[in-house]
């Protein structure tokens, strides 16, 4: 597999993961917010939640703020931003999945 695809296909990769998602989506939503009001938000643990954003964070997708002892997470990368808002308004109109060939 040459670099690039390699490059291209590690945040793919990252994103496949439902919980994953459902977080990029509650910052694309809140803009910015901490572990804790993530792990509510998407119904997962605080753990869960720390996983994937260390993940997301060494992809460049996220970065953190950190307030005295409170770090604060935002989505940091424009192309996954308009992927999600592309994904979220093909679900509004109603996007129906058909099953590949």
């Amino acid at each position: 597999m040459s670099p690039e695809i390699g490059r291209t296909l590690r945040p793919v990769k990252l994103l496949g993961e439902p919980s994953r998602i459902r977080i990029l989506f509650a910052l694309l939503e809140a803009g910015e917010l901490c572990v804790c009001d993530l792990a509510a938000v998407v119904g997962v643990s605080e753990t869960v939640v720390s996983h994937s954003m260390r993940l997301l964070r060494a992809a460049g997708i996220v970065a953190n703020r950190r307030d005295g002892r409170v770090i604060y997470s935002r989505l940091d990368d424009d192309h996954v931003a308009k992927m999600l808002e592309l994904s979220r308004a093909r679900g509004a109109h109603g996007a129906v999945e058909r099953p590949m060939p």
